[in-house]
């Protein structure tokens, strides 16, 4: 309860918590002096929004920034704006419809081949509130994108950037974007039985289930790479409340909802602040498994923290892929 008395007074007020950042604080502040140079970064749906940003800033540190995107010709154009503002920036685009395990299995493929390094991986993309609709492979659609997407491809990188760890001597991390919204999910957390559940389906509980598959995820995750002793952190973090392409199902409601609620909101490059704190800040070496908001690691749901359900979700997930990947 104190916690999050404490961190709603960081978000009205802006004032920094434990780590000296807070909700006011942008992605270029929380990365100011980071030297990225040696970092190799994918940033999925970096095309728009809170990606976009975070591909910018972590591009203007020096990265090689990797913008992986459904809309190729936005990518490019978000490419050429990066690189307009500094010219020695390093961005290339790949394209990565997160809906299509096909789409995600050319994209690593293709990514592989070229045979780079890979430190940090950013599970930023996701789509919001959409009406009831599947994925090509026949999954419910906020599922899909938010979590099956992101859960293949990084089984898909693991490798590399395990290799990268060891080769290089440079921790790598992992960051998925979830959301508060995991907060409000279905009353058994994951509809194991019922993804597909029309008759069940609620586009805001379905989004906070997805969202909290992120986490999950990520704390499976983490627990796995410990055990293997792996140079690797996964974390989950709540970017904040922005008013992106992510909304556009629920732009209306969001606006009226944003006239009550105007103190919590952010901009975008605040809204990346705390992915590429998590994903670059050299306070946060080896800390994983953990969920952030506004740049301080915070406690999430209890389902959030069930270590049976994470490995549950792990179990289903990797049985999911490799069924539609026959």
């Amino acid at each position: 309860m104190v916690e999050e008395v404490m961190r709603l007074f960081s978000v009205v007020t802006g004032w920094p918590g434990a780590s000296g950042f807070g909700s006011a604080s942008t992605a270029e502040q929380v990365t100011e002096g980071t030297d990225a140079k040696n970092l190799t970064v994918i940033v999925t749906g970096g095309a728009s929004g809170i990606g976009e940003e975070t591909a910018r800033v972590l591009a203007l540190r020096g990265a090689h920034v990797i913008i992986a995107a459904r809309n190729l010709e936005a990518a490019n154009a978000t490419k050429e704006k990066i690189e307009g503002e500094e010219p020695s920036a390093r961005v290339d685009v790949g394209k990565l419809d997160l809906n299509s395990l096909k789409s995600v299995r050319a994209f690593a493929d293709n990514f592989l081949a070229r045979n780079l390094p890979l430190n940090i991986l950013i599970n930023n993309a996701g789509v919001m509130f959409c009406p009831y609709q599947q994925s090509e492979d026949g999954i419910e659609m906020q599922f899909a994108t938010n979590h099956l997407g992101h859960f293949l491809l990084t089984n898909l990188l693991l490798d590399k950037m395990k290799q990268t760890a060891r080769e290089s001597g440079i921790e790598g991390r992992i960051v998925n974007l979830s959301s508060i919204a995991h907060l409000h999910t279905y009353e058994e957390g994951v509809m194991f039985d019922q993804i597909n559940d029309q008759s069940r389906y609620s586009d805001k509980k379905a989004y906070g289930q997805s969202k909290l598959a992120n986490i999950l995820h990520a704390k499976e995750l983490s627990r796995r790479l410990q055990e293997e002793g792996a140079n690797i952190t996964a974390n989950a973090v709540h970017p904040g409340l922005i008013m992106t392409n992510l909304m556009r199902h629920s732009a209306i409601l969001m606006k009226i909802v944003k006239l009550f609620t105007f103190l919590w909101w952010k901009n975008v490059p605040q809204g990346a602040a705390t992915t590429c704190y998590v994903a670059v800040h050299p306070s946060l070496k080896g800390v994983t498994g953990k969920y952030f908001t506004d740049c301080n690691e915070i406690t999430p749901s209890a389902f959030a923290r069930d270590e049976a359900l994470a490995r549950k979700l792990w179990d289903f997930s990797n049985k999911l892929v490799k069924k539609l990947g026959q």
